[in-house]
């Protein structure tokens, strides 16, 4: 199931990612995972919170340079070799993985991506019985 992820591009200097974290606080809006990618002159925070379209007005009116971005969150076994499974079968089907992030917790791990074709990969994950994360599932982790 589609969510929504914030992608926040932050100039590489000192308290940039605190001044986000700092503005979502104090709105109110919790973290449930991020990622950050960056290079020599900017970073992309990527992030999925509990209230995505008021984090986006939020950061918005903060002069952030802020997009909404679907993405397809899902669970899978904590043991070797399960994530190889589900991307070897989303390879199968010609679905690239334009990103990913994930983090375990216990005996499973929540996994974020960003296919190249979401219906599609949805798809692909129903016929190999995944368990997709409903997106106020995702937000409230």
């Amino acid at each position: 199931m589609k969510a929504k992820q914030l992608s926040v591009f932050l100039e590489n200097k000192s308290g940039r990612l605190t001044e986000v974290t700092e503005a979502l606080g104090a709105a109110g809006i919790n973290l449930s995972a991020m990622s950050i990618a960056d290079n020599s002159d900017f970073g992309i925070l990527r992030c999925i919170v509990s209230e995505p379209d008021k984090a986006y007005q939020v950061l918005k009116e903060q002069h952030f340079a802020v997009k909404i971005t679907d993405v397809i969150g899902f669970v899978c076994p904590n043991v070797s070799g399960s994530l190889a499974v589900v991307l070897k079968h989303l390879s199968s089907k010609g679905i690239f993985i334009e990103y990913m992030y994930s983090f375990a917790n216990g005996d499973v791990a929540h996994v974020i991506i960003r296919p190249s074709d979401l219906e599609a990969c949805e798809a692909a994950l129903a016929e190999i019985k995944v368990d997709l994360l409903a997106a106020n599932d995702l937000y409230q982790l």
